[in-house]
């Protein structure tokens, strides 16, 4: 269970006044740790402590008229602080602050991030129960395969869910790096025992090897598992538009009393979010591209990521949070039709039992290849024609009933046989 954290919402976490109080908690850790080596005197540190504060307004007005956020904010800073000011940002260049604070950033954004994931989670795992043995057809390559349930087809979705619950764990400690290291990451005008203090009051790491900024794999890590749980909601979503079409109709979207889904046909009733849900997984999959991009910068560093980062890294996190809302609401109300699954499943006379029947006349001596001829045989005719029965068309053909007695026939379609071993599935899950 994920520890429930009390943080913003997401979209506050990207703020201005957020960004500015993180870059702020950076600076004054830096500074905590200079007092604490020596480097500064410790009544300097308790007047910056009680002064400083920031205002996003001011900033941006400072900004506008040097062309460098990181020094309108250290002059918007300063005229808070005074004096005592001029030990803020000792050796530190720019990147020293902006990258251990976006790695807070980004560490707080995962918690959202992972109490909204256990939240679906625990929903999946409600409806996977509660369908534990609503029967339906399986599908491969879009058509009738073999019985399974809904509810084990919500199993494989929670398996999954599970999986990027772990990625994202371990992910909370890679991307917690900070760097300390001064302009192109060699210490030359600051102790690397800042960086390792700054670094531990704000519960990081230190880079390993920094250069100016810390290297954009770590970044990139982070986006493509953003992209990469985006893709599993896509992929749950493409199976709730497929089976909410009207000739399948085995699920549905809740769809509220007011609620209208065409302009110009009142019958319609989309899958708008399973929709919605489908389209926003290729914008992260879209900045994940980016992230790999930002990796190869010129030398120690350029600013190409930048601009790149100010974009994606806010739109994915915001993104990734609401379509985890979005997907929870979805499974929570979803509408199952175990009627229609019934329907569906027993279409054409149960051919999706051939195998079945294919391997109980092997077992009865006759060899595969002809025990496939038949059965593929009366198979097809149930298919191609309209009320095609193939249970009816085994049960009368002679070199059938030569091996196989009507009950063994029977037994032949029974789904219990395809559900057996589900129960071993549901244990590896703990449901």
């Amino acid at each position: 269970m994920i520890e429930r954290y009390t943080l913003p919402e997401m979209g506050n976490l990207w703020t201005e006044d957020y960004k500015f109080k993180t870059w702020l908690r950076v600076e004054l850790a830096v500074c905590e740790a200079q007092a604490e080596l020596g480097y500064m005197p410790r009544p300097a540190l308790e007047e910056i402590k009680a002064k400083a504060k920031v205002d996003p307004k001011r900033i941006l007005e400072i900004e506008a008229e040097v062309r460098h956020d990181v020094i309108a904010f250290l002059t918007n800073l300063n005229e808070y602080v005074g004096d005592a000011g001029r030990y803020i940002h000792l050796g530190m260049t720019s990147s020293d602050m902006l990258d251990t604070a976006l790695s807070l950033q980004l560490i707080d954004s995962l918690q959202v991030i992972l109490i909204h994931l256990q939240n679906l989670i625990e929903a999946i795992r409600y409806r996977a129960q509660e369908h534990r043995a609503t029967v339906m057809i399986g599908r491969s390559h879009g058509i009738h395969a073999e019985p399974i349930t809904f509810g084990f087809k919500l199993a494989g979705w929670l398996a999954e869910m599970l999986r990027h619950r772990d990625r994202l764990t371990r992910l909370q400690d890679t991307v917690a790096v900070g760097k300390i290291s001064g302009a192109v990451g060699t210490y030359a005008n600051i102790d690397p025992q800042v960086e390792v203090l700054a670094c531990q009051y704000l519960g990081l790491k230190p880079d390993t090897a920094s250069t100016q900024v810390i290297s954009r794999d770590i970044h990139a890590e982070y986006m493509n598992a953003l992209a990469l749980l985006g893709a599993s909601i896509e992929r749950f979503a493409v199976e709730i538009r497929n089976l909410q079409r009207s000739d399948v109709l085995e699920v549905e979207e809740f769809f509220a009393k007011k609620q209208k889904g065409s302009s110009a046909m009142p019958h319609k009733r989309n899958p708008i979010r399973s929709e919605r849900l489908t389209g926003m997984a290729r914008i992260l999959r879209g900045n994940a591209q980016a992230a790999l991009e930002n990796v190869a910068l010129w030398h120690e560093r350029d600013i190409s990521h930048s601009a790149v980062e100010r974009v994606a890294l806010p739109d994915s996190c915001i993104l990734t949070h609401f379509m985890l809302v979005e997907t929870t609401e979805l499974v929570k109300y979803l509408l199952v039709y175990p009627e229609n699954m019934a329907r569906n499943m027993n279409i054409y006379g149960g051919v999706v039992f051939s195998q079945t029947v294919l391997l109980a006349l092997v077992e009865k001596g006759l060899s595969r290849e002809a025990a496939y001829s038949v059965v593929q045989d009366c198979a097809h005719q149930a298919w191609n024609r309209p009320g095609g029965n193939f249970r009816q068309l085994i049960s009368d053909h002679p070199q059938i009933t030569a091996h196989l007695s009507a009950a063994e026939i029977a037994a032949c379609f029974d789904s219990d046989l395809h559900l057996r071993h589900l129960d071993q599935i549901y244990q590896r899950l703990g449901i």
